[in-house]
Formats: C-alpha cells, structure tokens, sequence
C-alpha cells in the first residue's frame, strides 16, 4: 500500500501502472501516462520526493481518489 505522502517518481510510476495506467510516454517537455480518455503529465526526474501537495494535484487530475489510492 503506497503511503499517502511524499513519494519517488519511479514509485509514482509503479503504483500508476497498478492503476491501470500506460506508459509513461515521451511528450513534449514531460513525459505522460494515460489511462482511457485521462492523459497526466508526469514530473521530471529531479532529487527531491514529489511531494505531498504535488502528489494531491496529480491524483486529482488523474482522476484516482485517496481510498483508492491507499487501497494499492
């Protein structure tokens, strides 16, 4: 069960597969993965965690509530 908190991009990228989600393909600037009609740009790989504001905004635009998230 993937913590919500924050997170590595290649954990992001893991538990987003479990998810249902293809990719991440190549993009313009960033990379993205997609999930039906749901396409989410995805950060690029820097140091740092994605954080937990971060981490927030991109569920909600990928459309994957907290339960559901939480229930990985």
């Amino acid at each position: 069960m993937p913590r919500y908190g924050p997170i590595k991009r290649p954990e992001l990228i893991r538990y987003l597969r479990l998810l249902g989600f293809g990719g991440p393909y190549a993009g313009g600037r960033h990379e993205f993965m997609q999930r039906g009609d749901v396409r989410l740009i995805l950060p690029n790989p820097h140091r740092g965690d994605i954080g937990l504001d971060f981490l927030a905004r991109l569920l909600r635009e990928a459309e994957v509530t907290r339960e559901e998230w939480e229930r990985l």
